[in-house]
């Protein structure tokens, strides 16, 4: 309805009813006005009338939804059911061209025109999360894994010399791969045990920065967000050790959106040295489905670059969630979330070191994790160290999710490398141990609920081990109480 339309409605209902419709009308266009003028995220999240007012107006803008449009080309936004256009919106043609994700579709106006609001409403969330000196950034619609191979694809082109990653060892599959996938060659750097952390060992990658010549070296690729005991990288040293070197840096920020002091490592890193990409997942900060990734950095040359190493068009779906869901929460609504991260973090914590002293163990001292947490199993430890993969077992069935149990003397294969102690972060960690993490989203219930479900499992666990030895084990005191 524009000014001509609610002018004509005036003879057919009475003007003052009119007038306020078209008033209330013009508050959903102010919201969207102001998003188009500043491209932040609003402080205040939208209605959903609002949001879908929005989405629909942009859908009208795109050549598959125009009345009279006539389609005689290979991909024109047809689309068989009514219930999957339903489920985009009628957003059909998806982002960018076939040479760059960031381009502009000359039928598709409408979703060119989101995944700009989106790229720009994400950045502003980035720079409100810590990293306040980021330049540009761009919603890719892969994981964190297909997203951090994409920017070493396009370092290649500028360091055709470039053969190895170095990379501080984490045990996760997915970063490894994405080196591997991209055709270089992962240097892993074991980490130092200090106190119960796992931390970057700096001398030992200088040590392969010198021995292996700088010039033969892709990049660096460094993590933040990670499984206790190991904890982010020491990125301000890095981030120097890169200058110094004139190496490349990309971090692995996967889900580290949802921790200032991730992002906060990210802002000093850039600072004091060089970091030239960054990436997160969209799903574990945003609270969206999974598919899709932010890429990030401070050289927006460099971002632009990346964007068009993207082969052909893309999904527009991730752009969609995470735009709607910022719409949603708003600026206020997202840092409340941030706020509830902290504080069940430490509720989280309490928890876990109140159930462990109950059952002879202890939470581990991890102080730089900002989100995982340990919890030692040295109790649970046996020369086969069933009892541990046993309690893994037994929390899964008894629905506690995310919850990873880590025995000793694990080996993986992982694309040609093999990992001692694979899950642990090292080759040799003292403890077999119990992860749990405080992401963005949980609740104060889900915690409860966790450690009664983990203390029921503890003392199932404890009692059959007492059947088989034959020998009662001895009692704390406190772990008749730990579950309530």
């Amino acid at each position: 309805m524009n000014s001509e339309n609610f002018s004509i409605s005036e003879k057919i209902v009475s003007p003052s009813y009119i007038r306020q419709g078209s008033q209330a009308r013009r508050s959903h266009e102010q919201l969207i006005r102001l998003l188009l003028e500043q491209g932040k995220c609003p402080e205040e999240g939208w209605s959903e009338s609002t949001i879908e007012l929005f989405l629909n107006e942009l859908a009208v803008m795109d050549s598959n939804n125009f009345l009279g449009n006539c389609g005689v080309g290979e991909r024109e936004g047809r689309v068989a059911s009514s219930l999957v256009a339903r489920r985009h919106y009628r957003l059909i043609h998806g982002i960018g061209r076939s040479g760059d994700i960031a381009a502009i579709q000359p039928k598709a106006t409408g979703s060119s025109l989101l995944n700009k609001l989106t790229n720009s409403v994400v950045l502003d969330i980035l720079k409100l999360s810590g990293v306040r000196s980021v330049t540009s950034c761009f919603v890719v619609p892969m994981a964190t894994g297909m997203s951090l191979t994409l920017c070493f694809l396009t370092l290649r082109h500028k360091r055709p010399k470039g053969r190895y990653i170095i990379w501080p060892r984490i045990d996760q599959k997915s970063c490894f791969k994405a080196m591997i996938t991209a055709g270089f060659e992962p240097v892993v750097v074991e980490n130092i045990l200090e106190g119960d952390e796992l931390r970057t060992d700096m001398e030992a990658v200088e040590r392969k920065v010198q021995e292996l010549g700088a010039e033969n070296i892709l990049c660096i690729h460094s993590t933040t967000s990670c499984f206790a005991p190991r904890v982010p990288d020491r990125l301000e040293e890095l981030a120097t050790m890169s200058a110094k070197y004139d190496i490349p840096h990309v971090v692995n920020n996967a889900y580290g959106v949802q921790s200032s002091k991730c992002m906060h490592l990210i802002q000093q890193g850039a600072r004091v040295g060089r970091i030239d990409a960054f990436v997160q997942s969209l799903d574990k900060n945003f609270m969206v489905p999974v598919g899709g990734a932010i890429i990030a950095g401070f050289n927006e040359s460099f971002i632009q670059e990346i964007s068009r190493m993207y082969p052909g068009r893309a999904s527009a779906s991730p752009s969609l969630d995470v735009l709607i869901t910022l719409l949603t929460l708003g600026a206020s609504g997202y840092r409340k979330l941030l706020a509830e991260q902290k504080e069940m973090y430490t509720y989280l914590a309490q928890e876990l070191k109140r159930l462990a002293a109950a059952h002879g163990e202890r939470l581990l001292h991890t102080p730089h994790n900002p989100i995982s947490l340990a919890m030692s199993l040295d109790g649970l430890q046996t020369q086969s160290g069933k009892s541990v993969t046993q309690l893994g077992s037994m929390l899964f069935t008894r629905q506690v999710s995310g919850a990873r149990v880590v025995a000793l003397g694990n080996k993986q294969m992982v694309s040609g490398h093999m990992f001692s102690g694979f899950m642990s972060h090292s080759e040799a960690y003292p403890h077999p141990y119990l992860n749990a993490a405080s992401a963005v989203g949980i609740t104060r219930d889900d915690v409860t609920l966790c450690i009664k479900r983990l203390d029921k499992c503890l003392k199932s666990l404890r009692k059959e081990s007492s059947a088989r030895s034959g020998s009662p084990i001895p009692l704390t005191g406190q772990e008749d109480h730990a579950g309530e």
